[in-house]
């Protein structure tokens, strides 16, 4: 008996051992509460992390005539978030690639030398998917306000901007010197968090994107038929909706509906669906589940069942109530429209390389089977066209390529406060880049996000030409 326990435990042992080996050892080394990383920092030089260009210099550690090495983030705010820091335990791509920044990929020639001579060796380099000019534009963009801007190709996952706003500078000394102040109980501002991934925030009139896929998909062969005439104000039993400020849209279909963002219109289509199928629609988009993603994110939320009251259905449908989601994550359910109807996993790494230049590790595409249908991407791309070209976020629009998107105002509070949205894609004809801004308190997202997302269009495009 006692031999089959030691074996049972020696056996246990080893499981654990080999399961630490395989699955778990990343995660304990980039745990920031991990002590060994400073142990590890005596002996090895952290590695760069550097833009997308593979040379351009995000975060870097120098070692000064005293041997003591300093960590510098040469951009200090404008990458504070998607990159972290390294000295106030560790944050961002900082995080997640610690075991790799930390880890000497050499051959054992080099580091015998390196052992005789004294001299500490280098951690390998984090080359990143963010543009620097994109980044530093959506930056400015947002300029004052509070909010996040999240950028990304459709078609491969890579974020090119991810910005968050308030902000902190990431070097040391500054952030030495801010520490007390950003994590004291008086700051209300939050600069540390990062707003486009733990971000959590109703999608407001965003969200009439799934809706309308719903309804076509509910009623394939009789959506053209629907029809609801607006006068700004909507009425079901004792309840009662307005539109935004009351506008009245007059007679819209599913089309005119988006393009105007109709709350009436919208509520109607909800209290139609059958609404297992709707929880279950919004669920394959990522809702009530972790996304793919190595990305640190919050999760998005839905509530939506049989026992929800038709008040909850009528948020719901409007992107309001207990419906809740990452700008990260909006980009992504945007980002599968344009990609045939696929979600890719973002991504802020693309590869991590040696001092040699030799590839250690290198990112790949993922991307989920088709979540809609190819009817169903047609219409519900033309729909989010009219938004821009004749509807509430024509301020989005840019002179070098067509937007498909959706404006956002989602309510919170009790006093009628809004966050202002705007999430797209362009070209419509070859989407190269899908973009998500929110801003918190903005108001509405026509009026506030949408020029904001012009203007990052514009500059795009000025810069990237469109590709053929």
């Amino acid at each position: 008996m006692i031999c089959v326990l030691f074996t049972v435990m020696f056996l246990s042992i080893i499981g654990y051992f080999s399961y630490f080996l395989v699955y778990g050892r990343e995660e304990v080394i980039n745990n920031r509460y991990n002590t060994r990383t400073n142990d590890m920092a005596k002996n090895i030089i952290r590695g760069d992390i550097l833009a997308n260009d593979g040379t351009t210099i995000l975060a870097q550690s120098q070692e000064d005539i005293n041997g003591t090495v300093h960590r510098s983030y040469p951009f200090g705010s404008v990458f504070a978030h998607p990159i972290g820091y390294s000295t106030k335990g560790v944050t961002g791509i900082e995080q997640q690639e610690n075991s790799l920044l930390t880890k000497v990929d050499v051959g054992i020639w080099d580091q015998i030398v390196n052992d005789i001579t004294g001299k500490k060796e280098k951690g390998n380099n984090v080359v990143t998917t963010l543009d620097v000019g994109l980044q530093q534009f959506c930056y400015n963009a947002l300029g004052d306000h509070i909010g996040a801007v999240v950028a990304m190709e459709p078609r491969t996952g890579k974020v090119l901007a991810m910005v968050s706003k308030p902000d902190f500078d990431p070097n040391p000394e500054a952030l030495d010197a801010a520490w007390e102040s950003l994590t004291s109980k008086e700051n209300t501002n939050a600069n540390l968090m990062n707003r486009a991934t733990q971000g959590h925030y109703p999608p407001g009139s965003t969200f009439k994107i799934l809706t309308d896929i719903e309804y076509l998909r509910e009623n394939p062969t009789t959506w053209e038929n629907f029809s609801y005439t607006c006068n700004g104000t909507f009425y079901y039993n004792d309840l009662v909706m307005n539109c935004h400020e009351g506008h009245a849209h007059g007679t819209v279909n599913p089309r005119m509906a988006l393009a105007l963002s109709c709350n009436g219109a919208f509520a109607t289509m909800g209290l139609s669906f059958n609404r297992e199928n709707f929880t279950a629609f919004c669920e394959s988009f990522g809702f009530n589940k972790k996304l793919d993603t190595e990305i640190a994110h919050k999760v998005s939320s839905l509530v939506f069942s049989d026992e929800s009251s038709d008040w909850d259905i009528i948020q719901t449908s409007i992107g309001q109530g207990k419906t809740m989601v990452s700008p990260l994550h909006m980009a992504m359910i945007t980002s599968a429209i344009a990609n045939d109807g696929k979600m890719v996993s973002p991504y802020l790494v693309q590869k991590v390389v040696n001092e040699d230049g030799t590839v250690i590790r290198e990112a790949e595409i993922k991307e989920s089977d088709p979540l809609i249908s190819t009817e169903e991407r047609e219409k519900i791309i033309d729909f989010m066209t009219a938004v821009v070209k004749e509807g509430s976020g024509y301020r989005a629009g840019t002179q070098y390529a067509q937007v498909a998107g959706k404006t956002g105002s989602a309510q919170y509070g009790t006093e009628g406060k809004m966050h202002a949205w705007f999430t797209g894609f362009a070209p419509v004809e070859d989407p190269q880049v899908a973009i998500t801004i929110i801003l918190e308190g903005g108001g509405s997202g026509g009026d506030v996000a949408a020029p904001i997302m012009g203007k990052i269009y514009d500059y795009y495009f000025s810069t990237h030409p469109i590709q053929k």
